[in-house]
């Protein structure tokens, strides 16, 4: 027995990483890491190397930024990498870090300001002396915030470069959480025939926006359980059968910015051949969606929109008022379900609810 151990080895718990556990590590390493940033050198090769792993283990989307905040602090900033359903759990990670001396520790990269930052990237520079920007207006959706970005660079051979360069500045500027949530729809252009307005005035033009927006929209539903669903068959881009449950009765009501952000939760199945379910399996999505609903039953602030079934994919549709509280939700019943096929879910903002109007009938 004693060979097989010394040739095989033994076998090592493998142990979850938690908030917790993160910061028991990262607390053993702590005076190592504020030598290395307060020196500025190797930052790449003995912090972010060591860190970023861990920081993975909790999320695949977290990531870090450090360096010196000041002259006997150094600051560790946690991003989610602008993926909004991470949020909220950069935000736990950061109010859990214990009082570590010299360290500053700071959820989702703050605003610098529109002034005091200039980036270079793919040989272009990035500033708001060469950065500009309008609003685009739409009667049909006049809450939409809707903002296309202009820079002097700009031609239809590098908008790909030009449009990421302005995302990666605005973040840093604006701030990851601001940029995240404040603008509805991004876009980027030559403002040829336009009014261009400085990017200096771009925070105060979307706190105007958003102050006229939380108190024009007040609008609450404490559930929908009696409403009026509809069944729609069609197909998708593939041509295969798609078929949705769709609550038509809330579709129609005149309140929907009032819950602005949409959870769309996808469930993967083996599918037949036209990429619907067995009967088994449509069971099995039927508890699972069950499931799912009675644990956000008791929490205020979502709207049950209906679900459709296509090409080998459940979807479940979910109109949130906020995002942080239903992402925990979701990822809590995710983490505590026995899964044996892939699910994931999104959340992002659609004040209007436009995610649903493909199951809409043309008039």
């Amino acid at each position: 027995m004693s060979f097989i151990s010394r040739l095989f080895g033994k076998k090592e718990k493998v142990e979850v990483m938690t908030n917790a556990s993160f910061w028991k590590w990262f607390a053993r390493h702590d005076k190592e890491f504020y030598k290395v940033l307060d020196k500025g050198t190797d930052i790449d090769s003995r912090f972010m190397d060591k860190v970023i792993p861990q920081l993975h283990q909790l999320n695949e989307h977290f990531y870090s930024l450090a360096g010196k905040y000041d002259e006997q602090t150094v600051e560790m900033v946690i991003s989610a990498e602008g993926d909004i359903k991470s949020f909220v759990f950069v935000e736990d990670l950061v109010a859990a870090a214990p009082p570590l001396r010299g360290w500053k520790f700071t959820a989702l990269k703050p605003g610098l300001g529109f002034s005091e930052i200039k980036i270079g990237m793919n040989g272009y520079e990035f500033s708001s002396q060469n950065i500009s920007f309008y609003s685009n207006e739409n009667n049909e959706y006049p809450d939409e915030i809707d903002i296309t970005f202009v820079h002097t660079d700009y031609n239809e051979e590098n908008k790909k470069e030009i449009g990421n360069g302005i995302m990666i500045f605005l973040e840093n500027a604006l701030g990851e959480l601001d940029t995240a949530t404040l603008i509805d729809n991004i876009q980027f252009g030559s403002g040829i025939g336009e009014t261009l307005i400085p990017l200096e005035k771009l925070e105060d033009f979307l706190r105007w926006r958003e102050k006229e927006f939380v108190e024009k929209y007040k609008g609450t539903r404490s559930n929908n359980e009696n409403d009026l669903y509809s069944v729609v068959e069609g197909h998708d881009n593939y041509d295969m059968p798609l078929i949705a449950c769709i609550n038509s009765e809330l579709l129609e009501w005149d309140a929907k910015p009032s819950h602005p952000w949409m959870l769309v939760v996808e469930h993967e199945f083996h599918a037949n051949d036209n990429g619907m379910p067995s009967a088994d399996m449509n069971e099995a999505l039927g508890d699972f969606e069950d499931g799912l609903l009675d644990s956000l039953h008791e929490k205020e602030g979502h709207l049950y929109l209906g679900r459709s079934t296509e090409g080998g994919s459940r979807f479940i549709f979910i109109a949130c008022r906020e995002f942080r509280e239903i992402s925990r939700q979701t990822a809590a019943y995710l983490d505590n379900y026995p899964l044996n096929i892939d699910v994931n879910y999104r959340i992002y903002k659609d004040k209007y609810w436009m995610t649903m109007e493909k199951f809409i009938p043309a008039p």
